[in-house]
């Protein structure tokens, strides 16, 4: 609202000339929002009220106020325009169906694009729970976000079964994500319907691994082609296994691990495909139990002068945080049991990746807290973070409309 004695200036800019987005634009500064709309074809022809680079915004700060209305969301994103400019000029809101359209001209390819081409590894060699024998540990896992329950949306996406032979309540979306575990960055993820198998979009995921990374992977995961793909990449791996897989023994290490061949038990020709060998790792956790349960692991890294039996399991409780990201996500930034409000499949798409965007803007604000105190990001809360974004967005400004 104007304070007293600050006096509003005669200007014939739009409201769309100044919007306030603080660490979004940081983050996603608006020269690169441009770049990713125009490579997508989406810039506009003619001059709108709601351009390109100003609905670019408003799908991650949907995020940063999932309860919020079309209006009330757009509102703090216009908070901060006459408080750094003095009250530059009047103006009226646009209404629910202008954003819709402006949302629906944008589509979900750019807000991907954006997420793509700025998400990267935020740990730096000194970051706690990063790194393991100078590998930087990273995680692949899935989840399923609830979506507006349209027939659009079940059509395209599809609703899953629950118990008694009855559906679920909700058409979902299926998430598979990349992710650094010490600072809980997302790197990259894949979306599907919820018939599609996690395996199967972590196979279009693999391309972002890279040599110095140590990726995890839980048992649901493993398939020799899938496992042999990842390696193709020159990461390393760390996967759990089902502790029924039986490898070709080779050799016993001197730290009770074992060296071993897998190979594929099925599919075309598999019988003349070339084994590969791997290092296993089969551990129990004493946790009071009568029955422990078995953990076998698999990993490239067969020398244990770099990383013994015990440093990789520890490793292995590491994949655990993506867990933990899934939950930032869905029951913070989200907010517990809520839907995501789009009707349609490619403003749910649009939707969802504006959501990563805005956990990884959380997430870079957080490493930047933790590296200036000296902290490990694990420490900070997310929820204190979430407010302080939220907050930002009313204490800087930038010009939406493209030079």
């Amino acid at each position: 609202m104007p304070r007293s004695g600050w006096v509003k200036p005669v200007s014939d800019r739009r409201l769309s000339d100044l919007v306030s987005v603080g660490l979004l634009t940081r983050v996603f500064p608006a020269d690169v929002v441009d770049a990713v709309i125009a490579d997508a074809g989406r810039t506009e022809v003619r001059q709108r009220v709601l351009p390109a680079r100003v609905t670019a915004y408003f799908a991650i700060g949907m995020a940063l106020h999932s309860e919020g209305s079309y209006e009330d969301v757009f509102a703090q994103l216009t908070d901060g325009l006459s408080w750094t400019s003095g009250w530059s000029q009047s103006w009226s809101p646009p209404t629910k169906s202008a954003i819709f359209q402006a949302r629906s001209r944008l589509g979900y390819e750019p807000i991907r694009d954006l997420f793509v081409r700025v998400a990267r590894p935020l740990a730096d060699e000194n970051t706690p729970g990063s790194w393991l024998a100078g590998r930087r540990l990273v995680a692949i896992d899935g989840t399923c976000l609830d979506l507006a329950d349209t027939p659009a949306n079940e059509e395209f996406f599809g609703r899953p079964g629950s118990g008694r032979g009855e559906r679920s309540a909700f058409p979902q979306a299926r998430l598979v994500a990349l992710a650094e575990c010490g600072t809980h960055a997302l790197l990259d993820a894949k979306i599907g319907k919820c018939a599609t198998s996690e395996i199967e979009l972590a196979r279009e995921l693999l391309g972002r691994l890279e040599p110095g990374m140590l990726a995890l992977a839980d048992r649901g995961f493993y398939s020799f082609n899938l496992w042999k793909q990842a390696v193709d990449t020159g990461a390393d791996l760390l996967w759990r296994v089902s502790a029924t897989l039986r490898p070709r023994h080779l050799d016993t290490l001197s730290d009770g691990s074992w060296l071993a061949h897998i190979a594929p038990s099925s599919g075309p020709g598999y019988r003349s495909v070339a084994p590969m060998t791997v290092r296993v790792i089969d551990y129990t956790i004493d946790d009071g139990r009568n029955n422990p349960q078995q953990y076998r692991l698999l990993t490239t890294i067969v020398d244990p002068e770099q990383a013994d039996a015990t440093d990789l399991a520890t490793a292995y409780a590491q994949r655990w945080e993506i867990e933990s990201i899934f939950d930032e996500l869905k029951t913070h930034q989200r907010g517990p049991r809520a839907v995501l409000r789009s009707k349609s499949p490619e403003l749910a798409q649009q939707e969802i990746w504006g959501h990563l965007c805005c956990h990884y803007a959380i997430r870079t604000l957080m490493r930047d807290a933790a590296t200036h105190s000296g902290h490990d990001p694990d420490r900070i809360s997310f929820v204190a973070a979430l407010r302080i974004t939220r907050r930002s967005l009313s204490h800087s400004s930038f010009s939406p409309s493209r030079p």
